[in-house]
């Protein structure tokens, strides 16, 4: 068995670590006290336990799971206030001539864990080879070691898309008429380009994020520290785990003295969804970052129900109207009505809007018609390899080893 305590990371950051390790202690106990003498049990890592059942039946080992599974969702600690308790997601296989190592019997088990919890936290799923989600799994923990190998060699490359602005006002402020947005994508052992839609979900699942990240600010810093005409505003995704990293105001630091940038070229990217999941803390570390002089722009806006609730408060300084409201502007009224609502709405909380998908000339110009500041999309112009222009300028790959992320 793969055990994987659910929401444990929530217990570390709202009540402490010391709150944390005694919920493990906690949860040892439970889980020892529910096997049999032969049993096995090892915490693998900072919330991951394994078991081993000898001569045991697949049968009997699913209910000494499940039971295992209850009783670890059954553990309330009083603390400070509050009440500590968690649950755990178990995948279970069954070691036979078709594992051919105790490798194979843990990336089983690994998998049938991550199943268990795609399918909704606090279950039991059993190995089977021809489950369907099993190869999809096993696709994502593949793209692990060949994200590892590309941070490892630097085979990761930025991309850009022109930013248009949509009224003469925007075009005579340079910075703000000339803007892109850096994008990432990756080289596999061929040469070939790969797009983040092939792997970003593994680096979140398997938090590779915030090395990716890193990559491409120092990557973009670089890039734009050798640029012969810098009058430009590069938007740089940031994943949520980036956001809510403590360390990443350091990194940033360093990497502005290091290529000697102005960080009023520099604009941040997040999510909405990213945005809305640690709200506070998103908006202290947006604030920390734009007191270096950079800016915000908040992504995908419009999926999130609780949009405009927050948003008055919220300090970014452009919102990036979501393509799925964009692509049917043409045909539907509700579309056209949805991102007239969130143009009013932004501008009077003093935001700038741009709209995403703008794919046609006619898309176009019914998004300048309703009043939207920038549009981004194949009708502007399509990605495009960020090269430095100049033509002996190499990026320092020891600044590139910890590190956006990118669309």
């Amino acid at each position: 068995m793969f055990l994987d305590l659910d929401q444990f990371k929530v217990v570390n950051d709202t009540c402490g670590h010391v709150a944390g390790d005694e919920l493990i202690r906690h949860v040892g106990v439970t889980l020892k006290s529910g096997l049999r003498r032969g049993d096995m049990l090892a915490r693998l890592g900072g919330d991951e336990f394994g078991v081993v059942l000898p001569h045991c039946s697949i049968g009997d080992a699913a209910h000494v799971a499940e039971n295992l599974r209850k009783s670890v969702a059954a553990i309330r600690i009083p603390w400070s206030e509050r009440i500590l308790a968690t649950g755990v997601s178990i995948g279970l296989v069954e070691v036979g001539p078709n594992l051919a190592s105790t490798r194979e019997a843990m990336k089983a088990a690994d998998v049938a864990c991550y199943i268990a919890k795609e399918n909704g936290r606090n279950p039991v799923h059993v190995f089977s080879a021809d489950d369907r989600d099993v190869s999809a799994a096993n696709t994502q923990m593949e793209w692990v070691s060949r994200l590892k190998a590309a941070l490892d060699q630097d085979r990761f490359c930025l991309y850009a898309q022109d930013i248009m602005p949509l009224h003469p006002s925007l075009e005579r402020d340079e910075r703000a008429a000339s803007h892109i947005e850096v994008l990432l994508r990756m080289k596999d052992a061929s040469g070939n380009v790969v797009l983040p839609a092939g792997f970003i979900s593994a680096a979140e699942r398997y938090n590779l994020m915030q090395s990716i990240d890193r990559w491409v600010i120092a990557a973009a810093f670089s890039t734009l520290a050798c640029r012969a005409h810098p009058a430009q505003t590069w938007s740089i995704n940031l994943s949520g785990a980036s956001l809510s990293d403590e360390r990443l105001f350091d990194y940033i630091v360093a990497q502005r003295r290091q290529h000697g940038i102005s960080m009023s070229h520099v604009c941040f990217e997040i999510t909405e969804t990213a945005a809305i999941t640690n709200l506070q803390k998103a908006i202290a570390s947006i604030d920390r970052l734009r007191a270096l002089g950079c800016r915000f722009a908040l992504d995908d806006f419009g999926t999130g129900l609780s949009s405009f609730g927050y948003l008055k408060h919220f300090p970014v300084d452009y919102l990036k109207i979501d393509g799925s409201f964009i692509k049917g502007i043409l045909d539907s009224e509700s579309d056209r009505a949805i991102v007239q609502s969130i143009n009013q709405v932004a501008h009077a909380t003093g935001k700038k809007t741009i709209a995403e998908f703008a794919e046609n000339e006619a898309i176009i110009a019914c998004l300048a018609r309703i009043g939207v500041d920038y549009v981004q999309g194949y009708g502007v112009g399509m990605p495009h390899p960020l090269a430095c222009e100049s033509e002996n300028h190499v990026h320092d790959a020891s600044s590139l080893q910890t590190g956006c992320t990118a669309a």
